[in-house]
């Protein structure tokens, strides 16, 4: 799994003309799925990502209660090594991504955590105020354990 986490002052996410997720000041995480992610990269990205001390004076959400709004994002796996159109080949299809983005979801909210999401598979306006500006992209294939 990969994330792209943004540490925001506010994030939103429309769909179809209608707000289904915002969230003032936290973290805005696009979450791609891999072919070969289990439940268990899951929970790791998940663990990381509330633990990781990236907002104001070095806290992290688990520490300030503070909200994440998660966007599914497919193309955080697009290989653009050869020619001019992505491939996508290390994304996974939905019949594995959207079990692992709601288990993703599902973990941040058994550590405690508010969580806003964006409708999966969904074309979806994401609006944020990056607040920093303050983005890390975590990779669980480069995480221990």
């Amino acid at each position: 799994m990969k994330a792209i986490a943004q540490r925001v002052s506010s994030a939103s996410v429309v769909v179809d003309g209608a707000s289904v997720g915002s969230i003032g000041s936290g973290l805005l995480v696009l979450l791609g799925v891999a072919t070969t992610d289990t439940r268990r990269e899951a929970e790791l990205l998940a663990a990381k990502l509330w633990n990781l001390r990236m907002l104001e004076d070095e806290a992290s959400c688990a520490q300030t209660g503070s909200p994440l709004l998660v966007v599914s994002q497919f193309t955080l796996y697009g290989d653009v090594r050869k020619g001019r159109r992505p491939s996508w080949t290390r994304a996974a299809g939905r019949e594995l991504s959207e079990p692992l983005y709601e288990e993703f979801v599902a973990a941040l909210r058994r550590l405690g955590a508010h969580v806003e999401t964006g409708v999966f598979g969904a074309m979806m306006e994401v609006s944020s105020t990056n607040s920093g500006p303050f983005t890390l992209i975590v990779d669980t294939d480069e995480l221990p354990g």
